[in-house]
């Protein structure tokens, strides 16, 4: 029997062609749908507790959009249109910015709060494919579909001022694989300072974060569309073309324990088509895994066995996300008045619908405030150029009653 931890979890999977769809990973069951939405590849990423967001890219106007979602809606309440077309997302630590990887191979920050694009700031020559953030907060790391890498403080992404004649000299750009880069992670405890990279190349590589050198190459049979890293930091778990998930010691503790840790153990024949991501669920006891047609696979870590397989085959799934403590889903409003996922019932169900009613009224009700102030604003303007006028004609008027007088 699997349990779940104390804090419930919920795998948000996302589509270029579907609806998003939230599981229980710990049951299979559908907590949770969301609608309206063209998400690319990586583009969903976890905004606090009651939040996410998505890519969305327009077809008819190739347009691209930072589309936002409360859990307990099943429709984005913010669009923000962006430059280009964008695909990759990740989110600051707090969760009041995001960034989005477009295909100039720039990096476009918008702040959550204001709904505005801070700045758009070059970074590679060929579009963005993957995003990441370091454990503390302080580094983006993007990938690019010409095998690039690039390391940048987040300031550079936030400040609006900062010069960016001088783009290669402001950050760490270099070569880092010889196909596109699909993935990249990073250590959190005394692996805090490197970051792997994972590629179409069949490889997956090691470096330091600090200065861009490369440690160590993992390679795999096939290409390689995803990875993670377990929370010990020293097993990488990655997968690709051939749906086989494939594990590999990265840690060498002794010499004699050279060869052990050399080999890759493979855990297969599950998946009916390529593995396009996959999480981290219990503090590591858990692997869940997505194939490029919907079907989920949640794998016990220390066996290696698939201990449930669910899920549904749709047009193609994009990515995966897991919100921890459920995602809001102990409150979020369901269609049939009942909350999905964790508890809850009709009655909340109902409060959730009606706290959603009423701040429909209140954001209404600020749009107004904001017109009217925006029209006091204009007003005060007006009447300030008049005094400006009238003192202007009262000095002349002066000027000329002075002048005759004498």
């Amino acid at each position: 029997m699997l349990s779940p931890p104390p804090l419930p979890e919920t795998a948000l999977t996302a589509s270029p062609e579907g609806t998003f769809t939230a599981y229980d990973p710990y049951t299979g069951n559908v907590v949770g749908r969301f609608n309206d939405h063209r998400c690319p590849r990586n583009g969903i990423c976890i905004l606090g507790n009651d939040l996410f967001a998505a890519s969305h890219v327009s077809p008819e106007a190739r347009a691209g959009y930072v589309r936002i979602y409360y859990w307990w809606s099943t429709s984005c309440t913010q669009s923000v249109p962006l430059p280009e077309p964008v695909a990759p997302l990740v989110a600051s630590v707090d969760g009041s910015f995001v960034f989005s990887g477009g295909i100039s191979g720039q990096i476009h920050s918008v702040s959550i709060h204001s709904g505005d694009v801070i700045r758009s700031f070059p970074v590679h020559e060929k579009p963005v494919s993957c995003l990441a953030i370091n454990s503390d907060g302080s580094l983006i790391l993007s990938g690019s579909d010409d095998g690039t890498l690039a390391v940048l403080p987040i300031f550079l992404l936030l400040d609006a001022s900062f010069n960016t004649e001088s783009r290669y000299s402001n950050f760490t750009r270099f070569t880092g694989h010889e196909s596109p880069v699909t993935g990249l992670t990073t250590g959190v405890g005394r692996s805090g300072g490197i970051m792997i990279s994972s590629s179409l190349d069949c490889t997956c590589k090691v470096w330091s974060l600090v200065n861009g050198i490369h440690l160590q190459t993992v390679r795999f049979p096939n290409e390689v569309w995803c990875m993670v890293l377990d929370p010990s930091e020293t097993e990488l778990f990655a997968a690709g073309v051939d749906g086989m998930i494939y594990k590999r010691r990265l840690k060498v503790e002794t010499r004699k324990k050279v060869a052990e840790s050399g080999k890759t153990v493979v855990w297969g024949g599950m998946h009916g088509g390529g593995v396009v991501a996959m999480e981290m669920l219990s503090y590591g006891r858990i692997l869940l895994t997505v194939s490029e047609n919907g079907e989920i696979c949640v794998w016990e870590v220390e066996s290696g066995k698939m201990i449930r397989g669910f899920g549904e085959k749709i047009g193609g799934v994009s990515g995966v996300v897991v919100a921890k403590g459920g995602g809001g889903f102990g409150k979020r409003w369901v269609g049939s008045g009942e909350c999905g996922g964790y508890g809850g019932g009709k009655e909340l169900g109902k409060a959730v619908k009606e706290v959603a009613e009423i701040e429909k009224v209140l954001k209404g009700a600020v749009d107004d405030r904001s017109r009217a102030i925006s029209k006091l604003e204009s007003a005060i303007e007006i009447n300030d150029k008049m005094l400006k006028l009238m003192l202007r004609e009262a000095k002349a008027i002066a000027k000329y009653n002075d002048s005759n007088n004498n």
